[in-house]
């Protein structure tokens, strides 16, 4: 079979070594794989694989299984997504099961890749580790991103006012139809969310340059969630603040938790939110769609930042 990887910045499809099944784990036919910012990152050559993970970009995909490791609870056929430490934009994937999702039926094989990354990481940072409670207010920055859409979408399900910042006027008015309450436009600086806090729970993949406000829009005993460094990875913060509202400060990444640790958020997500997409109450955004040929373009058009959701790679065959 043939997987995606990335060499002195561009990518080629390259053969690949067939992956003996083991007990526990299943074979995935690959239909769609989802883009990511870590796999703009690791095609720059700044976000290397964990050790031990193949370098096969790629960390979801959604397809059939056409085989399965003894003891396994999925049967031959089944539709599925997956998270994964890398190896998603391959032709075949071979997956822990306990790392799966099912896919309900009235979800295309793009939406279905469109899952397993995004709402986890959301999941995992506002509710598990953010601790994110009904009433309490949220805000979210990059909000138009597929992590944002997927955050927006799970606050409003459970009942958290969510506020965004976001590029331009065009996301944000997306945003607010996904269900957020409003927002600020980052170029504006997100000072102006003070209006609207003080918030709860903040999930930010920026990091540097909105670490100072950050302290002036977040509530006592706040959580702020720290998933990604697009803004910079050193800041000057007054601590006086950060004592004085007992605000927590959590550093989170998912493509490094063990394994166990991911069986058991999947299983919560599969409990919990699978049926909010089956009734249509959830709904993955994908902003757009490529062949697996074009896989260029997909990675050009993610890098333009002007997509709100997803860029999904299909499988042509």
């Amino acid at each position: 079979m043939r997987g995606l990887q990335a060499e002195g910045g561009a990518l080629t499809w390259q053969p690949q070594s067939a992956v003996e099944l083991k007990s526990g784990e299943v074979r995935i036919r690959v239909q769609a794989a989802g883009l990511n910012r870590a796999d703009l990152l690791q095609k720059a050559g700044m976000y290397p694989p964990p050790p031990g993970v193949t370098t096969v970009l790629g960390l979801e995909c959604a397809g059939e299984i056409i085989e399965v490791g003894e003891g396994s609870r999925w049967q031959l056929g089944d539709r599925v997504c997956a998270l994964l430490a890398g190896g998603g934009m391959a032709e075949e994937v071979v997956v822990d099961q306990r790392h799966l999702l099912p896919v309900p039926d009235s979800l295309n094989w793009a939406e279905a890749a469109a899952i397993p990354e995004v709402f986890s990481t959301a999941w995992l940072n506002i509710f598990v580790l953010g601790n994110a409670r009904p009433g309490e207010k949220v805000v979210i920055h990059a909000g138009a991103s597929g992590v944002g859409t997927a955050a927006i979408q799970l606050c409003k399900a459970q009942g958290n006012p969510c506020w965004v910042s976001v590029g331009s006027q065009d996301k944000l008015d997306a945003c607010v139809d996904l269900g957020a309450e409003g927002g600020v436009l980052r170029q504006n600086g997100i000072a102006a969310l003070k209006d609207f806090g003080p918030f709860n729970v903040a999930l930010d993949p920026v990091g540097a340059t909105y670490a100072a406000d950050h302290l002036d829009l977040l509530a006592v005993d706040a959580r702020w969630v720290l998933i990604g460094l697009m803004g910079g990875r050193e800041a000057t913060v007054d601590l006086a603040k950060v004592l004085a509202k007992r605000i927590s400060l959590l550093g989170s990444t998912l493509r490094t938790r063990d394994a166990d640790f991911k069986a058991t958020l999947l299983a919560d997500m599969e409990q919990r939110l699978i049926p909010l997409f089956a009734n249509g109450e959830l709904k993955p955004m994908v902003a757009k769609t490529f062949s697996f040929a074009d896989a260029e373009a997909a990675f050009e058009e993610l890098a333009r930042d002007q997509v709100v959701g997803k860029v999904i790679l299909l499988r042509e065959d």
